[in-house]
């Protein structure tokens, strides 16, 4: 992964109230090599998931939700083991990353990050990705987290001969 830039208007909502919500997970070395995986194109796990948790935490906020579980569940929905886009590996359709990884990432998280779940917060991460997960969010905050990273996730439209990939195809290899 190249380097990457986050949006100034993101950059500028960071208050210390945030960074205090957030700082036994963006502190962690495990949760730091997320900027090493690829997510959409030309944007990393990491910057990914700190435009979802900082969009949600000032959304929640502006909406009296909580903006805590908010902040976590926004930061932690992506936290799977390994860069889904190096797996070469053929799975079939229900076993791909978009259906699986919501699961993976709140298992990861919950190992890593104990003291940070709760029932809210957990929701928020195993039903972001409704309606490929079936069961839809139970929280105001899972739905909203749910919304904002499709929005923050329109940015693969940008590059449509990668579309493929997010929908669970593989491109074939050219053999010579």
């Amino acid at each position: 992964m190249s380097y990457e830039f986050l949006p100034v208007n993101i950059l500028n909502k960071i208050d210390k109230e945030y960074i205090d919500i957030i700082k036994p997970i963006i502190t962690n070395q495990q949760f730091i090599n997320r900027k090493f995986y690829n997510h959409h194109e030309h944007r990393s796990v990491y910057g990914h998931s700190l435009m979802v948790s900082i969009n949600a935490y000032y959304l929640a906020k502006k909406l009296g939700l909580d903006y805590q579980a908010a902040a976590i569940g926004g930061l932690l929905h992506d936290f799977y083991y390994k860069d889904w886009q190096l797996d070469k590996e053929k799975k079939p359709l229900l076993k791909s990353h978009g259906f699986i990884h919501a699961n993976e990432a709140l298992e990861n998280s919950k190992k890593l990050f104990p003291d940070l779940m709760d029932k809210k917060v957990e929701n928020i991460i195993k039903r972001h990705m409704f309606p490929l997960n079936f069961i839809p969010p139970f929280y105001y905050e899972s739905w909203l987290v749910c919304f904002i990273d499709k929005y923050c996730s329109m940015e693969i439209f940008k590059e449509p001969k990668e579309l493929y990939k997010y929908i669970g195809l593989k491109k074939e290899e050219k053999h010579e």
